[in-house]
């Protein structure tokens, strides 16, 4: 697996994407944060919170997070490579985590920077230091489950096609549905199953986490996602082998 990592990580970096991936998650929020005018600009917003970040980020990865999958194993169908993964003296799941381990490397690479902002927020406050550390941490913490949930999505979705173009649609199909589309059915839906559907939906779980108040039942929510698409995954790459 640790071999698998290395070359994911390897391939990320020797090539221009790791580095377009960082810089594009890092402009797109840092425009719309701090010079775009809107409902996400901090600067005129009047209170030095980093909220607007934490509601932007999730809608960026849920784009940019397909893009760093999508190739993970169509690139290796299309290339007819994948037989020759499968039969290397590895298993399936082994091959499995260690791509998937690889974009989330890249993606906790990508979110180390945004750390300047916590810094800009605090000498922001006023008083200077004025910013719940609890609440971040909790942010951060949620994005990372988010960032590995969709990550898990990415990679099964991969698997479902060798053309990346058609992999990037599921994955984004897949996040979208788990971050949004879920609640957004539910809210047509009567009281109590209103309620009980919600449950099944990413957002209300990342809300929660982002509060600051780390409760058990998300973790385990965020932990059966990842878990449960690994398992698609690690099946469908059974079937061919």
């Amino acid at each position: 697996m640790l071999a698998i990592l290395k070359k994911e990580i390897n391939s990320f970096f020797a090539s221009p994407i790791g580095y377009l991936v960082i810089s594009l998650f890092l402009v797109v929020t840092g425009l719309f944060l701090w010079v775009f005018e809107g409902e996400f600009n901090i600067p005129n917003s009047g209170f030095a919170d980093l909220a607007p970040f934490f509601q932007l980020a999730p809608w960026i990865f849920i784009f940019l997070i397909p893009a760093i999958t999508m190739r993970s194993f169509s690139d290796e169908q299309k290339t007819g490579t994948l037989e020759l993964l499968l039969t290397q003296p590895i298993s399936t799941l082994q091959l499995v985590l260690g791509k998937y381990f690889g974009a989330l490397f890249l993606l906790i690479i990508t979110l180390l920077p945004t750390l300047i902002y916590v810094v800009a927020i605090y000498q922001l406050g006023n008083p200077v230091g004025n910013l719940d550390i609890g609440v971040t941490i909790g942010s951060y913490l949620g994005l990372v489950l988010l960032a590995a949930s969709f990550s898990a999505m990415g990679i099964y979705a991969s698997t479902l096609s060798d053309n990346q173009i058609v992999a990037f649609i599921l994955a984004v199909l897949f996040c979208f549905i788990f971050y949004f589309g879920i609640e957004g059915i539910a809210s047509y839906l009567p009281g109590n199953l209103r309620t009980w559907i919600t449950n099944f939906g990413m957002q209300t779980h990342y809300d929660s986490i982002s509060r600051g108040v780390i409760d058990t039942r998300d973790l385990i929510y965020f932990i059966s996602i990842i878990a449960f698409f690994i398992y698609l995954t690690k099946s469908k790459l059974q079937k061919t082998r």
